[in-house]
């Protein structure tokens, strides 16, 4: 009688009766998590694994949220789906994918595939959820039993008393994960790093056989003016023409750069009882 007391309290009264809501919600969720699990590992792109991965922790979440455990489902979407997967995509961002992953679609139907499996599985998960509403609803309906202190509480007793330890290991498998990841993906070097003598060298090559574009100099900086140098105005060469590679690429690009005409329109010379020491180009003190 004593030995059998402890494993007494492992036995769990059988479930009587499912109702069809709850059995049809566990099949088909059920087989579509067991299948992004195999995705994930199956998956050639990490982008696609990084889906498949969010597909079966939001589908476990719903499985918490379908069994009346609030807290554990929104810590899944919220930790595991929202910080795990953001730190996922993160390594992934940082080791760096694939650039020529092609973006054009090549599976015709896809969209409306994807459109009318989201709206059967909207119509499921209310028709689930609203099935056990109802039957939590009902007054002979027993529920969970969680004593007197409430779900949140028995559940931290679980993780942080009895299986504290499985608890950090868990955690420490996750870093351990994280730094597989990024040593997997790591890419080995296939020529040795060049040099700057050996960069100066090819240049120098690429001149000599006639590429007119190339520059051996360093760039020119650019403004005109004595003290300070005005980073939109090309610089002055010596035959008294403007060089262009002297303004960023970037000012030119959205046309922010001015000529000479337009800085020589709006010089305005130094006030001598300002006792500022050089001229003024649209507010910025600057010298012929």
């Amino acid at each position: 009688m004593l030995l059998a007391e402890p494993f007494s309290l492992l036995a769990a009264e059988p479930i009587s009766r499912t109702s069809t809501g709850e059995a049809v919600q566990f099949w088909v969720l059920g087989t579509l998590a067991v299948i992004g699990a195999i995705g994930v590992v199956a998956a050639t792109k990490a982008v696609y694994s990084a889906i498949f991965l969010a597909l079966t922790m939001i589908i476990l979440a719903v499985f918490y949220l379908a069994q009346a455990a609030l807290f554990l489902g929104v810590v899944q979407i919220v930790v595991y789906t929202g910080a795990v997967m953001m730190l996922f995509l993160f390594v992934v961002m940082l080791v760096g994918v694939d650039s020529a992953d092609s973006l054009v679609e090549t599976i015709r139907g896809q969209r409306i595939a994807a459109a009318v499996a989201g709206v059967g599985f909207g119509v499921l998960l209310i028709a689930g959820l609203g099935n056990a509403t109802v039957q939590a609803g009902r007054n002979d309906f027993a529920g969970i039993g969680t004593g007197a202190t409430g779900n949140v509480d028995a559940l931290a007793e679980l993780i942080f008393v009895r299986y504290v330890w499985a608890f950090e290991l868990t955690g420490a498998l996750l870093i351990i994960a994280t730094i597989g990841a990024m040593v997997l993906a790591h890419r080995e070097r296939v020529g040795d790093r060049k040099t700057q003598r050996e960069l100066s060298q090819e240049r120098f090559r690429r001149w000599g056989s006639g590429d007119t574009e190339e520059q051996l100099t360093p760039l020119p900086s650019p403004g005109v003016y004595a003290r300070h140098n005005a980073v939109d105005i090309p610089a002055l060469l010596p035959d008294g023409s403007t060089s262009e590679l002297s303004v960023n690429q970037m000012l030119r690009s959205r046309m922010l750069d001015r000529s000479l005409d337009v800085a020589e329109a709006t010089y305005r010379p130094p006030d001598p009882m300002a006792g500022t020491a050089g001229a003024s180009i649209e507010g910025e003190e600057h010298t012929r």
